[in-house]
């Protein structure tokens, strides 16, 4: 552990944690897990110690970091991330974040310090509470409050993406986290992988989003993801640009279709789809189908080629930027998954899966 790193005027639990690389990272945590504090999906930083050189809201950004060379501000040289002043006098610089998600588990972290090579954060810590309160979780600023131990202090380096899978992951659920960096310098972003914890309808009979990610729902499995992952199908709202959706690369092959299997966030009695193809104008698919099923395989997940799909859509004709609305003809029937089929290829930016809870 580097010399700068002090952990006994600010002791953690011991997490016991497995390092992760980059490649790692995603395939432990992007089919199973969401990003519970990108800003995609809700995240908001509501303090930190110090952002100096660069802004703390940049390390919830949903896509990758870049560089650019040469390009100066203010403060010194332009860096996509969060970098603090030299000489940090405490323990570590702080910023505070509230989950995108009503509250959540957590599975893993990530912490990815892309271009910061002589001002990287040597070492990280990730600490949770629960709290109704964004002011009384504020006020602790880098002092004890009530927050526990996510995950220990783990050692960082240049330029590379960490990441740690919590070994014997808490059913705690947590409002908000504290991503410590020891004792100063630059982190390009920071990811928590975990499971959101959704407050559903109190009313049983209320309809809402089954797949939403706020609501648990998962993207688990696709056919392609050349250009963006179809987890970006169930985040909030309609996005900005054509960086927000699932984009699979062109098809030159007779029949060819791509798929998107996706996990409700509870079981549920489906009534409808909206399939959007914002921004969506030139590429958008030629057709959308929809399958589902109720899983009953017990541990893992379905592929494409079970068995038990249904038809619920037929496929139907898609149009430039705007949403479509697209009945469910399985009403009666509990689903647990769905399959979301696009022909031949394209982008769509987001699914939309209206129901009420079987359960």
């Amino acid at each position: 552990m580097p010399s700068t790193v002090d952990k006994t005027s600010y002791p953690l639990d011991n997490i016991d944690a497995t390092a992760l690389s980059g490649r790692e990272i995603d395939e432990t945590f992007r089919s199973s897990c969401i990003d519970l504090v990108s800003s995609a999906l809700g995240g908001k930083v509501l303090a930190c110690s110090d952002e100096w050189f660069a802004d703390a809201t940049n390390l919830l950004l949903p896509h990758a970091p870049v560089s650019k060379p040469g390009k100066m501000v203010f403060s010194g040289q332009w860096m996509d991330g969060w970098e603090t002043r030299r000489h940090n006098r405490r323990p570590f610089d702080w910023v505070v974040i509230r989950l995108g998600v009503a509250s959540g588990t957590v599975t893993g972290a990530e912490a990815d310090t892309a271009f910061f090579t002589g001002n990287y954060g040597p070492a990280v810590s990730v600490e949770g509470c629960f709290s109704s309160s964004d002011e009384e979780v504020v006020s602790w600023k880098g002092e004890r409050g009530r927050w526990e131990t996510i995950l220990g202090v783990q050692h960082c380096g240049p330029s590379r993406r960490f990441g740690w899978k919590i070994a014997a992951p808490s059913s705690k659920a947590y409002t908000h986290v504290r991503l410590n960096m020891y004792p100063d310098g630059g982190i390009a972003r920071f990811r928590l992988w975990g499971h959101a914890v959704p407050v559903f309808p109190d009313d049983k009979a209320a309809i809402f989003d089954l797949a939403a990610a706020q609501n648990g729902g998962i993207a688990i499995s696709c056919s392609d993801e050349h250009y963006t992952s179809p987890s970006d199908l169930l985040l909030p709202g309609r996005g900005t640009d054509m960086s927000e959706g699932w984009h699979t690369e062109r098809s030159r092959e007779v029949g060819h279709s791509d798929w998107a299997i996706i996990k409700l966030g509870a079981p549920g009695y489906i009534r409808n789809f909206i399939a959007d193809t914002a921004h969506y104008r030139g590429n958008f698919p030629q057709q959308v189908a929809i399958e589902a099923l109720a899983w009953r395989g017990g541990s893992g997940e379905p592929d494409a080629n079970d068995s038990a799909w249904r038809v619920v859509v037929a496929p139907t004709d898609m149009g430039p930027d705007r949403e479509h609305d697209l009945p469910c003809v399985e009403g009666e029937s509990a689903f647990t998954h769905v399959k979301l089929i696009i022909i031949p290829d394209g982008g769509l930016k987001r699914l939309r899966v209206f129901g009420r809870r079987s359960s």
